[in-house]
């Protein structure tokens, strides 16, 4: 058997495997080994599998990751974004569907202080869908909003995915995460006008809060006060890279430290808050690098095998027409979102489509927040959304998983849209590397 049908033949391996629910990096990890074996034989694969490990393990820019992820989670236990949701929906009362766009808005927040759709997902679905479903709003409307609301943390920076495509890519981490914000931001502003329209046409959708609206107005500015925590935060980490003063990690750990501060300040940081967040970090932290780990050495595996090129080669005759390389790249990425998780997908992707993607006028950066914005939508598309049984577990047996979905087509329909207009005006993603590049 040639070195390009093992390769292909891993792939259909490891997909009826992660459809099996086997954890994606034993698949993986599995999967490259026996892989290996079979080509090199048993001291090859031992010596590629220490080498490749330890290689990845000591890489400098990998440190960001716990850092993001320890900053959200004391973002998160310390009340810095309840504080943000609460003073959303007072300011939004008036607004047609206000207290889901008020988490939509949140969502956005948290996400600039934790990097994970996943911990966005859960910190909002505990606070913002018991407050809708008291409100009367729609169960549908309101589970829906924070499960596509929560994928604008596998985006907005610091994000996490970013990190780690950068890291599989070679591209700067620094471009990635400002490349992520303009699409971001206007992720969560078209999730916010399609609420309004929607509840503006049907207001049965999400009845009025006549209690909220009627605080007066200066109470609502003193609120205001509340919020600071967070925009200092973004600041921390998004202008220092912004500016160029610090790069990725540092930026991370001087997140951290103002999360640490700002919690303290405002004593709201206990030791069971701080230890809770650590061992959130060490959790999350060791299983995002297991799962990278098991993905290193499966891209190792293909390369050998040569697959990328195979499959880049069979792809030749979309490279004229980036946009149809793109629509193929698109439905892969949407069958792969049904059945895969956001992190599996993307490993076992971008080593066979960035070949593809250096053949045409387009980016690295610019395909990796295409990418990003692909898994996102797979984290809300049945019938295995991630975000959608996160909810579904928050809120148990009050709301049906189909009506979750059903919700959801509506903000599935509106990624369509977004994604048709990031390919055809590229330079929505890219503008802010490109200043940054030249000094502003």
């Amino acid at each position: 058997m040639s070195a390009e049908i093992y390769g292909l033949v891993s792939l259909a391996a490891l997909v009826v495997l992660l459809s099996l629910r086997i954890p994606i990096a034993v698949g993986l990890g599995a999967v490259a080994m026996v892989g290996l074996y079979l080509i090199l034989g048993f001291e090859p694969m031992i010596g590629a599998a220490g080498s490749l490990t330890f290689d990845f393990v000591a890489s400098w820019e990998l440190s960001a990751i716990p850092l993001f992820i320890l900053m959200g989670a004391v973002s998160s236990r310390s009340g810095l974004v309840a504080s943000l949701y609460q003073v959303a929906r007072i300011w939004l009362a008036r607004v047609p569907g206000g207290l889901a766009v008020a988490t939509n808005l949140s969502a956005a927040g948290f996400a600039a202080a934790s990097g994970s759709s996943l911990a966005t997902t859960a910190a909002m679905g505990e606070l913002a869908i018991p407050e809708m479903l008291r409100a009367r709003y729609q169960p549908a409307l309101s589970c829906a909003t924070v499960a596509a609301s929560g994928t604008l943390g596998a985006l907005i920076p610091p994000s996490i995915l970013l990190v780690i495509y950068g890291l599989i890519a070679e591209v700067s981490i620094g471009d990635l995460l400002l490349a992520g914000v303009i699409p971001g931001l206007l992720t969560a502003l078209a999730y916010g006008i399609m609420i309004v329209v929607r509840c503006k046409l049907n207001p049965a959708l999400a009845p009025r809060d006549e209690e909220t609206q009627a605080i007066p107005l200066r109470d609502r500015l003193h609120m205001l006060l509340s919020i600071w925590p967070l925009p200092v935060l973004v600041l921390a980490v998004v202008g220092t890279i912004y500016s160029g003063f610090a790069t990725a990690t540092e930026a991370a750990a001087l997140g951290c430290i103002a999360a640490l501060l700002i919690a303290l300040g405002m004593r709201r940081l206990s030791w069971k808050i701080l230890l809770d967040s650590v061992k959130s970090t060490l959790h999350m932290t060791s299983m995002i690098f297991f799962i990278v780990l098991g993905a290193v050495l499966y891209s190792k595996f293909l390369a050998i095998t040569g697959t990328p090129e195979l499959i880049a080669h069979a792809a030749d005759f979309a490279k004229d027409n980036p946009y149809l390389l793109f629509f193929i790249i698109s439905v892969i990425y949407l069958v792969l979102g049904m059945f895969l998780d956001s992190l599996g997908m993307m490993l076992l992707t971008i080593p066979i489509f960035i070949p593809l993607v250096q053949g045409t006028e387009y980016s690295l950066i610019w395909f990796g927040v295409f990418v990003v914005k692909w898994v996102e939508i797979g984290l809300i598309t049945p019938p295995v959304g991630m975000n959608a049984f996160i909810v579904k577990g928050i809120v148990g047996d009050k709301v049906k998983l189909g009506t979750i979905f059903r919700g959801l087509l509506w903000f599935i329909g509106v990624e369509f849209v977004l994604m048709t207009i990031l390919t055809i005006f590229p330079k929505i993603i890219t503008f802010l590397p490109d200043i940054a590049r030249s000094g502003w």
